[in-house]
Parts: structure tokens; C-alpha cells; sequence
């Protein structure tokens, strides 16, 4: 609820930002790009000998599984940011992920996270054969209990 609040605070400021004739860039916040940096670096970790192409296996309530699923949530919270800021906002803050390469390594992640076959194994694929229903077809609930 608090992240779509947060770039009007910047917005406030933006005008100060127009002065200066280098390419500008303007940080998220500061928090999120400290709690996103660190995830980056444990992710790489866990997920370096695994090649674009391929995917890597995390088992559900591992500890692997809340590193990822805590980086996806940031990335969440992150865009989320994203979509209340206003246009001019949203190119200094995509400068900003440009620099730190923050996008690319997300792609990185995913490309490698992703599963070979995702279907989805809810309660609502009891009925083999008949429109298979996979994670891009199906609404999924990451709400935090």
C-alpha cells in the first residue's frame, strides 16, 4: 500500500533534477535498491552454474525458495513503485536500473527460474487432457499469510 505513495515525493523535488547536462538518474528507494543489490548477489550465488537455457530446480519452503521468492517480492514492490511514478519519473528511475544493470540480471534470474514446463498443479488441473492450465493462463495468489 505504501509504494504507489512514494514517487510523489520525488516528483516534488524533479524539478531541481533539469539543471544539470549528464544523463540523469534518480534511485528508487534507497532501502528497496539495498535490500534488491544484496538478493542479486545471493541469487548469482545460487544460481551460477545453471545456464541461460535451462532451469534450475528450487524445492517449496527451502531456504533457496525464500531467497527467491523474496527477490521476486521486491521486484514486485519495485514495480509497483514504478507504475504510480509519473513518465518523467519513471526514465530517471530507468536510468538508474540501467547503471546498477538491475533489469538485466532480473532477466538473467528468470530465464533460469523459469520452468521447463509450467503447468500448474492446482486444484483446478484435476482434469487431464482438457485445457491444460499453466502459470501464464492462471491467476496466482502471492499474498503472504
Amino acid at each position: 500500500r505504501l509504494m504507489p505513495e512514494l514517487p510523489k515525493f520525488d516528483d516534488e523535488n524533479l524539478k531541481s533534477y533539469g539543471d544539470e547536462e549528464e544523463e540523469l538518474a534518480l534511485s528508487p528507494p534507497a532501502a528497496l535498491m539495498s535490500i534488491l543489490a544484496t538478493q542479486e548477489l545471493l541469487l548469482e550465488n545460487i544460481l551460477e552454474c545453471i545456464p541461460v537455457g535451462e532451469f534450475a530446480v528450487i524445492q517449496p519452503l527451502s531456504d533457496e525458495f525464500c531467497l527467491v521468492l523474496g527477490y521476486l517480492l521486491t521486484w514486485k514492490l519495485t514495480l509497483a513503485f514504478f507504475k504510480a511514478a509519473s513518465s518523467q519519473l519513471r526514465v530517471l528511475y530507468s536510468q538508474y536500473l540501467r547503471r546498477t544493470k538491475s533489469l538485466n540480471k532480473l532477466l538473467y534470474h528468470l530465464f533460469r527460474l523459469m520452468p521447463e514446463n509450467p503447468v500448474f498443479s492446482g486444484p483446478t488441473s484435476e482434469v487431464p487432457n482438457k485445457d491444460t492450465k499453466t502459470f501464464f493462463t492462471e491467476e496466482l495468489r502471492l499474498d503472504v499469510k
